[in-house]
């Protein structure tokens, strides 16, 4: 008598191997992620605008939770006053910020979370023994940014 075997597919061969390798793909393609807390009402910002907003730096630690940077422009945040800062995406601004504000909108508050390969990335900033803010290596920063004005070209000098 001739014993069949379960026949076993090629595709049930390599499912395991496409299983875990499709997880692990998902886990490094980290992205910009825009979380609005209050929605905005005026013009978005685009890469030719200047926009003031108030902004609080934010360290995202792997297990969800948040370690203050010690930088804001928001007195209620530690601040020295409250001092918005005016911008132009792409200028002089890390590419995670550049991504994220552009899909925000004047009067908009989020949370900007950016992955460290569209930070820093290795390199640390500000000082590890106090006096300011710091920002360690390959850390994902998460930003409270609230854009308070969106003026339609960078150089005009009412905001």
């Amino acid at each position: 008598m001739i014993k069949s075997t379960p026949h076993r597919s090629l595709f049930h061969i390599l499912l395991p191997f496409f299983r875990s390798t499709i997880v692990i793909a998902f886990s490094l393609a980290k992205e910009v992620i825009v979380e609005i807390q209050s929605a905005g009402r005026g013009p978005p910002v685009n890469q030719s605008s200047r926009y003031r907003s108030h902004v609080t730096l934010y360290i995202e630690n792997s297990d969800g939770t948040r370690t203050p940077s010690g930088w804001s422009t928001r007195e209620s945040d530690g601040a020295d006053r409250d001092a918005p800062f005016a911008f132009q995406p792409g200028v002089n601004l890390i590419e995670g910020w550049t991504e994220g504000v552009l899909k925000m909108r004047e009067g908009e508050r989020s949370w900007l979370h950016v992955p460290s390969d569209k930070g820093y990335g290795a390199q640390s900033m500000g000082s590890p023994n106090g006096g300011g803010f710091y920002i360690p290596s390959n850390s994902d920063l998460l930003f409270d940014i609230e854009i308070l004005g969106v003026e339609g070209e960078y150089g005009k000098q009412d905001l």
